[in-house]
């Protein structure tokens, strides 16, 4: 059945959000809605121009018989900056500080909404690069990791510090804790990486970086490629990281039971001093 262009935006809008960095074709999306191409072509260039006006993401049109469209998400530097600054607000209330100098954040990790936009910054970063799969180690990581996951369109994987039978064969390293400096095990799947993968390391906190360490360890052994590494939040830490490229949205001080929260570097590594970066 013919559909009415009005129908046939809200629907393509639907479809394409829920695909980003797929490439669409137009005799898929004309046969779809039983319209000519030339339709098609000029409902697509209504949707770019709107996705880009409202800071929604990029609408790339690849022309050619195996053309299409292909819908990349980001974020504006404006509306990231707002989301740092509410996160900050919540994240330095005194109650949220817990025994070790840790901070409670558990509720915004778990908060839909919150996941989102986190998801939605970090991947932004990835825009104009290459990754093939998302990385994280159980257990606070894992909503995170899935978020940026589905905003750069592609497999999460969960590196466990114990292995379970139901991950059949897998491959462990050792790594020493940068803030405790015990030495921690983990492992990962072998089915779960392929070889020659570009990987994306996404934590919720670091502090010493052993963690992460331990998380490239893997990736070498899977004989894969370290596309990044991004974080939600970074502590203190008094000594020298094991890890030094990396994004943070929010630094955390917790000193004499007290929390001060900042921004962590993500907004001027990717952004710069310039305020029209993406708008």
């Amino acid at each position: 059945m013919k559909v009415r262009r009005s129908d046939r935006l809200v629907d393509m809008t639907r479809y394409l959000l829920e695909r980003p960095h797929q490439l669409v074709s137009l005799t898929f999306f004309a046969a779809r809605y039983e319209s000519a191409k030339s339709s098609i072509s000029e409902d697509l260039t209504i949707l770019k121009r709107t996705f880009q006006a409202r800071g929604t993401g990029l609408l790339e049109t690849v022309p050619g018989a195996a053309g299409g469209a292909r819908f990349i998400p980001y974020i504006l530097r404006e509306e990231a900056e707002q989301f740092v600054d509410e996160m900050i607000t919540e994240l330095s209330e005194a109650d949220r500080y817990l025994p070790g100098g840790y901070v409670y954040m558990s509720d915004i990790l778990g908060r839909p909404s919150a996941l989102r936009q986190i998801g939605r910054i970090l991947a932004t970063q990835y825009l104009n690069q290459s990754v093939d799969v998302v990385v994280t180690v159980a257990t606070k990581g894992i909503p995170l990791a899935q978020s940026v996951a589905n905003y750069l369109n592609v497999p999460f994987v969960i590196v466990r510090h114990d292995s379970q039978i139901t991950e059949g064969s897998t491959v462990s390293v050792n790594y020493v804790s940068g803030s405790t400096k015990r030495i921690e095990r983990m492992a990962l799947s072998k089915r779960s990486v392929k070889p020659n993968s570009r990987v994306l390391i996404v934590d919720d906190y670091m502090k010493g970086g052993g963690t992460v360490g331990g998380l490239r360890s893997l990736v070498d052994e899977f004989d894969s490629q370290l596309a990044g590494v991004a974080v939600f939040a970074e502590g203190d830490f008094d000594g020298q990281r094991t890890v030094s490229k990396y994004t943070s949205l929010l630094k955390i001080q917790t000193a004499d039971e007290q929390i001060r929260v900042a921004p962590g570097n993500y907004l001027t590594q990717i952004f710069g001093d310039d305020q029209n970066s993406l708008n």
